[in-house]
């Protein structure tokens, strides 16, 4: 028996997240997230108390003010970092706490 309406997986998922863009929104505020550990490594990983999203602004809570004042110097870089990984434009700007 042949199926009329395959379709791909990926465009199945692709037009699941369009009609749900909050869904979208919260899942690539976790690849971000994500991206922290990854790219600054466990190390600053360490140093990190909590991470959240709220209106395209990661606050980030650190536990050292010398990494605090070196993260600050390189801001820019690492919002650019953090959206590649994502693949999207998640966050605008970081908050160091």
């Amino acid at each position: 028996m042949k199926r009329r309406n395959a379709q791909m997986l990926g465009e199945v998922l692709r037009d699941f997240f369009e009609d749900n863009t909050e869904l979208y929104e919260k899942m690539m505020e976790i690849r971000v997230k994500r991206a922290w550990g990854e790219i600054l490594g466990p190390a600053i990983q360490g140093y990190t108390r909590n991470l959240f999203v709220r209106d395209k602004v990661l606050h980030v809570s650190l536990t050292s003010s010398v990494l605090r004042s070196e993260l600050s110097l390189c801001r820019e870089r690492l919002v650019k970092s953090l959206n590649d990984y994502a693949g999207s434009t998640v966050i605008t700007e970081i908050v160091f706490h």
